[in-house]
């Protein structure tokens, strides 16, 4: 079930179940999406994680289709079983994924005002 929370935040969050590998150096670790916005990921917490919360990851997320997105992120917060990921960089290779996963669970018109906020 996908819902789509505002709340505070300036980007919305789109609720997604989704496997994701999240990259450190040599160390991965399988989580589950929880949630998914232009400028941030919620993941949960893997049971053993032994990660450097100063250095960058690398998300792969594995859509429905086969395909991955692949976003680059900094962690933000640690709390209740969740990590949250602050989106550092989207590649040009990786920008349209993002966008159609966004487009599929969000208004349309909300999602460009979005986009546009990043390129101001």
């Amino acid at each position: 079930m996908t819902e789509v929370h505002k709340e505070k935040r300036r980007f919305t969050r789109v609720e997604l179940a989704l496997p994701v590998e999240v990259h450190q150096g040599g160390s991965v670790w399988h989580q589950k999406l929880i949630d998914i916005s232009v400028t941030g990921v919620a993941t949960d917490q893997p049971d053993v994680w032994d990660a450097q919360y100063n250095e960058p990851f690398t998300l792969i997320i594995k859509l429905d289709d086969d395909q991955s997105l692949e976003l680059h992120a900094y962690l933000q917060h640690v709390e209740a079983d969740r990590l949250g990921f602050s989106v550092e960089h989207v590649d040009a290779e990786n920008i349209e994924p993002l966008r159609e996963v966004l487009e599929a669970h969000m208004d349309i018109t909300t999602l460009e005002e979005e986009l546009n906020q990043l390129r101001d």
